[in-house]
């Protein structure tokens, strides 16, 4: 199979969108009022077996936007240190992080002959509603990504493996998971990107998503 045959599959797979994973470090659990820390996407494309495989990684620190809420319970749970002289350095906006972000992705919609992105999270609400809410306080006219629509690793997990967090899922998939690396939106980004694309590819190896007929299929178009 060709590049341009695996975009094509891809374009394909999920209904015209590409799934994008995000994880977003926050200072709390309302989307509204408490800042953005750390986010982090990966983009996936197919290999020339028609395999689901991350493709790139795009990871900020967030400087908190004005008069934004930060819990202490959730710098205690993700260890950031707001007072970091390298976080402080490199920390970008919200509004600059998003354009650093959404450009990449529009254009890998565009190189995988997508029409949208569709966010991979793990509890992929959480995710979802700190992106949408950034983006309405940036006045970002242009979010690649469906504004409601989702695919959740926890839930996929918990099908598949009995398992919903994140770190025992990715155990139970023999993805290496190390606790230590763990709350960094990089790190869970990647891990979580790692799996859904094994669960995928395990659907598609089980026959779940028959690639021969597709193949078939676009031979005949």
């Amino acid at each position: 199979m060709s590049e341009a045959h695996a975009r094509e599959l891809m374009a394909q797979r999920f209904r015209s969108y590409l799934p994008v994973v995000v994880d977003i470090e926050t200072g709390g659990f309302d989307p509204q009022r408490d800042a953005i820390l750390e986010m982090a996407a990966v983009t996936l494309c197919m290999d020339p077996e028609g395999n689901l495989i991350p493709d790139a990684t795009y990871a900020f620190h967030i400087e908190p936007f004005e008069q934004a809420n930060i819990e202490q319970s959730a710098l205690d749970f993700t260890g950031i240190k707001l007072d970091d002289p390298l976080r402080k350095r490199i920390a970008l906006s919200e509004q600059e992080a998003l354009g650093e972000i959404f450009r990449p992705v529009r254009k890998a919609i565009k190189g995988n002959q997508c029409t949208r992105a569709i966010l991979v999270g793990h509890n992929a609400a959480f995710d979802h509603g700190f992106l949408n809410a950034a983006a309405n306080r940036c006045n970002i006219k242009r979010n690649p990504f469906h504004p409601f629509s989702s695919f959740d690793t926890a839930t996929l997990s918990g099908l598949v493996y009995g398992q919903t967090v994140l770190a025992k899922a990715c155990r139970a998939a023999g993805i290496e998971f190390d606790n230590t690396e763990a709350h960094s939106a990089r790190y869970d980004t990647e891990r979580t990107a790692e799996l859904f694309c094994t669960i995928v590819n395990r659907f598609k190896d089980l026959g779940g998503w028959n690639l021969a007929q597709r193949e078939q299929g676009m031979e005949e178009d």
